[in-house]
């Protein structure tokens, strides 16, 4: 059980996260991205035998980075994975999308042993073989980057994936760490639950 008490959001009547939840965007408790466990996320949304493919594979990808030492941070997660797209467009989701921020590990805090460190790493940094072999459409921020690139980059990922591509429909997206139960989340893929519609 985390000790995340967030919960995720009904689905607006677009079939997407609410941008912020109650009458005011202006709380900041109340607003996307909405923090939850990783087991939160596989018992909403990992419920058709498509979705379960595209959560282990998320699953695959969190204790790569793991077993890399990317151990302190959080991911943003958003994409067709938690939309009704089924409802909406009639098809499964076809992966999901991920953004990690992530403090360099102990053995790399230095610029030039960071940059090694991601050569050495590049099949879990480069968003192509990401995809191919994990489901994820995945994009890494350093945050020990300069301020003003963080901001930068961080205003970038936000703005792109709080709107859908197609509709520009302003959305939700969430928050997990990136050490938690996931242990726990993969158990939920063995329960019942497989011809569910997600976000019931």
């Amino acid at each position: 059980m985390t000790e995340i008490d967030t919960v995720i959001p009904a689905f607006t009547p677009s079939g997407v996260l609410p941008p912020f939840v109650g009458d005011s965007p202006a709380r900041r408790g109340s607003m996307s991205p909405y923090q939850v466990g990783i087991e939160d996320v596989a018992r909403r949304f990992a419920k058709s035998p498509a979705r379960k493919t595209i959560f282990r594979g998320l699953l695959a990808y969190r204790k790569a980075l793991r077993d890399i030492g990317l151990t302190q941070g959080f991911q943003w997660l958003d994409g067709s994975f938690v939309e009704d797209v089924e409802s909406a467009r009639m098809r499964p989701p076809g992966d999901i999308d991920v953004v990690t921020f992530v403090e360099r590990p102990k053995e790399a805090r230095d610029n030039a042993e960071w940059n090694l460190f991601q050569q050495e790493h590049l099949d879990l940094l480069i968003p192509a073989t990401v995809k191919a072999r994990y489901h994820c459409e995945a994009f890494l921020m350093d945050l020990q980057s300069p301020g003003s690139l963080l901001v930068d980059d961080t205003r970038y990922w936000f703005g792109l994936f709080s709107h859908q591509r197609n509709s520009y429909h302003w959305k939700g997206m969430l928050q997990v760490g990136l050490v938690d139960d996931d242990a726990a989340a993969l158990a939920v893929l063995g329960t019942g639950g497989s011809d569910e519609k997600a976000g019931t």
